[in-house]
């Protein structure tokens, strides 16, 4: 009998994004909700709401009995994790399996292995994808990781091997600070991921941060979308992403796609998923990890490819086959992404939660809003700050700019402060214009006027 019935385990855009691609495909959704989200937009526009506990996450949306209790009485046939939550949780989709729930996203066992950041590199470096010079897998203790620093040489990263958002991840520049936040990254590590395991790596000065879109079936089919650029970040969190990279030619994307098809290869990837990797200077790339699941980022990559990559998730979770092979994906114009967080961004991007007293979306060509947000809406203080994603597409990257200043005019968003100020900022910038720009272009950015 084939599937009728997902439910979507997440909350915000990303839930409304899944409901979407959803009914398009003609499947029924559900949305779980905590009571903090009893009005969110996402529970409004499903065909079936399920309240999962109270407003903390851990009482709701990391409630692994509760959400499979929900899929169960609304006899749910697939659940779509999105992104964030269980959406990494090996543990979670060994749950679904066992309960005969099809899980939108790739096999426990690949979860796993891509989430040990340490095996993910090993893995990918037996597949022949260029990784970073460092140790292979966990170091002991302080001393080994010290070897391995003096091996590769000052200055290193030291980092979670069940890392993520920057957590658990320092810079030596020599063997005193090493000792020093060696303990510091595996305190953090411990709290963070309840692992304190590190490894450590030679630090890439100056990069870029790239990443390939991949999508693989059932059916040994595999293909790439293309690169995204995600340089622009604030303590390691993405904040503006594009596609293509300014920096990528396209002999690098040749190469760095046909790496990051070569390591989903040597997996026997099934999903959407993302391959990152860091680009130095001279056009070199090395592997840095991959995430599992579909990424805040991705609408950029459907904008200029022309796929529905969350359609073509779910399609391959049914499975169907790949639609597309790689001489069918063709990258049109230049799209670019504006994370919009209801932060502070003169008071080091501090948590801004409330009720928003007005909106005004923006409009026109080349012009997609991805969020959940509406007058009177209030933001909840428990969970991350995102309140939408402004995508804009032009013919190249000069009109995606223009569009994109456009666009942050015409959007207002009132009775909670946000990041509008910094993008607008951000694309008048000269160097940011000029793609002149690395992962470190926001340490020295003058945010105030």
């Amino acid at each position: 009998m084939p599937a009728e019935k997902l439910l979507i385990a997440n909350r915000g855009e990303i839930a409304i994004r899944i409901i979407r691609a959803a009914k398009e495909l003609g499947l029924k959704t559900v949305a779980v909700y905590s009571e903090a989200d009893k009005d969110s937009l996402h529970v409004l526009l499903a065909d079936e709401q399920i309240c999962i506990g109270g407003p903390r996450s851990s009482e709701s949306y990391l409630d692994m009995k509760q959400i499979i209790s929900a899929a169960i009485i609304s006899n749910c046939d697939l659940i779509h994790p999105g992104y964030g939550f269980l959406a990494e949780n090996p543990d979670f989709a060994e749950m679904c399996q066992s309960h005969n729930i099809k899980l939108i996203g790739p096999t426990p066992e690949q979860i796993r292995s891509m989430g040990d950041k340490a095996k993910a590199k090993e893995l990918m470096r037996r597949a022949g994808v260029p990784v970073i010079p460092g140790s292979r897998g966990a170091v002991a203790d302080v001393n080994e990781g010290l070897e391995v620093a003096r091996e590769v040489g000052f200055p290193v990263m030291i980092k979670a091997v069940a890392g993520g958002g920057g957590k658990g991840m320092r810079v030596a520049v020599d063997e005193g600070s090493f000792i020093k936040n060696f303990e510091l990254a595996s305190v953090e590590a411990k709290a963070a991921f309840g692992d304190p395991s590190l490894y450590i790596e030679k630090l890439i000065e100056s990069p870029r941060h790239i990443e390939i879109q991949i999508l693989g079936d059932e059916h040994n089919n595999l293909i790439h979308l293309g690169e995204r650029e995600c340089s622009i970040q604030r303590r390691h969190q993405k904040l503006i992403e594009e596609s293509p990279s300014p920096a990528v030619t396209p002999e690098i994307r040749k190469k760095m796609g046909e790496a990051a098809l070569l390591g989903a290869k040597k997996m026997g990837y099934q999903s959407a998923g993302t391959i990152e990797f860091l680009l130095d200077k001279n056009g070199n790339f090395y592997f840095m990890e991959m995430n599992t699941r579909i990424q805040v980022e991705h609408p950029v990559t459907e904008m200029v490819s022309g796929i529905d990559i969350v359609k073509e998730q779910i399609k391959i979770a049914l499975g169907e086959r790949l639609a597309y092979r790689q001489d069918d994906v063709v990258l049109r114009g230049h799209a670019i992404e504006c994370r919009i967080n209801a932060e502070d961004i003169y008071n080091n991007f501090a948590p801004c939660p409330g009720k928003i007293e007005f909106f005004h979306p923006p409009g026109g060509p080349g012009v997609r809003l991805d969020t959940h947000i509406y007058a009177q809406y209030v933001v909840p203080p428990y969970y991350d700050s995102l309140l939408g994603k402004l995508i804009t597409h032009g013919r190249d990257r000069a009109e995606a700019i223009a569009r994109a200043r456009r666009a942050l005019d015409e959007i207002v968003i009132e009775g909670v402060k946000n990041t509008i100020p910094l993008h607008k900022k951000i694309m008048s910038d000269k160097r940011f214009i000029a793609g002149d720009f690395d992962t470190h272009f926001l340490d020295n950015f003058k945010i105030e006027d």
